[in-house]
């Protein structure tokens, strides 16, 4: 008797363990927005400042606001490995952990989920048909692990098509897409899904979201 009491009590203290490791592991996995508004300081330098542009080439930098944390996992991942080239950005992730990215996208979905309108704006382009499979209608992403293009800055989609144009970022299905883009349909479907409601840039220090000139 005293034998299966002890054994009763050690599978719900065992249980109770796995659960709360559980806990921990999911937590973890989803990041901690607090702890990654402290992280995205530096972030904030470039991607929280309205209509602030890269140096050379000249583009605005991304909005973040809206985008998902899976997505901002892998781009981060993307300049720490160097799959996506841009020393600044490979400067500021390759001391980034996992959960350190994951911290930073944690905060960056805080601040809220995409504008999204009720209905695509405009009439788009023969080739965003294509683009809709993986990015969305009018560009807003049904999939965490594809950047939504809704409200993205158009010098900044032109910059990011061109580069999987040019096989400078690896990615084997944006790069098989890109490859047979003429420049008038890069121009084409950056206007498009610039123009769609969507994206926005956090400002840190005033935590709000704002929708920048395009």
């Amino acid at each position: 008797m005293q034998n299966n009491r002890l054994a009763v009590l050690f599978s719900v203290a065992f249980a109770g363990l796995v659960a709360v490791t559980t806990v921990q592991a999911q937590d973890a996995a989803a990041g901690n927005a607090a702890r990654g508004a402290m992280l995205s300081d530096t972030c904030m330098g470039c991607h929280g400042i309205a209509g602030y542009r890269n140096a050379y080439p000249s583009y605005r930098v991304p909005k973040l606001g809206g985008q998902s944390a899976d997505y901002i996992v892998i781009a981060l991942q993307g300049y720490k490995n160097e799959t996506r080239p841009h020393k600044t950005m490979h400067a500021q992730a390759v001391t980034l952990s996992e959960q350190d990215m994951r911290d930073i996208a944690a905060f960056f979905v805080s601040e809220g989920g995409i504008q999204k309108a009720s209905a695509p704006v405009g009439t788009p382009p023969e080739k965003a048909a294509t683009c809709v499979a993986c990015h969305g209608e009018g560009g807003v992403s049904v999939a965490p692990n594809w950047p939504s293009l809704a409200g993205q800055h158009k010098d900044y989609l032109v910059h990011a098509l061109n580069e999987y144009k040019a096989g400078l970022r690896k990615d084997p299905v944006m790069g098989t897409q890109a490859i047979g883009l003429t420049p008038e349909e890069i121009q084409e479907l950056a206007t498009y899904f610039a123009s769609q409601p969507g994206l926005f840039s956090v400002h840190y220090a005033v935590g709000a979201k704002t929708a920048d000139a395009r």
